[in-house]
């Protein structure tokens, strides 16, 4: 499976071993535009690290204060060094004036009607 870049798009589908995460970020007030800025520049960066296969931001379509990253990582361990990144500790430290609430973290594995 290719990771996708900013010029790729492909359709990307879990494999065992790999993990999903949903992050929620609900903006401070009339923050919503920085906090928009913010986290899309995570996403560059975040991309080229080894073992991020997807990392996507949206919009929530019924809530414009509500930004949510979907990713996937082809590993748990992955995952962990990205949260080691500098650029990452950059967002989190920018988050508290940014945001409303603490970012709402799901981790998620792909589970299958056959129990896999």
């Amino acid at each position: 499976m290719m990771r996708r870049d900013d010029t790729e798009r492909t359709e990307t589908t879990m494999t065992d071993g790999q993990i999903a995460l949903v992050v929620e970020f609900r903006a401070a007030p009339g923050r919503i535009d920085d906090l928009r800025a913010t986290l899309l520049g995570a996403v560059p960066p975040t991309r080229a690290e080894a073992g991020c296969v997807l990392y996507d931001l949206h919009e929530h379509t019924d809530d414009p204060d509500v930004l949510v990253f979907y990713e996937i990582w082809a590993s748990p361990a992955a995952h962990a060094a990205h949260d080691e990144t500098e650029h990452i500790a950059t967002l989190r430290a920018a988050l508290p004036s940014l945001t409303a609430e603490a970012p709402r973290k799901l981790r998620l594995r792909r589970i299958e009607p056959d129990g896999t």
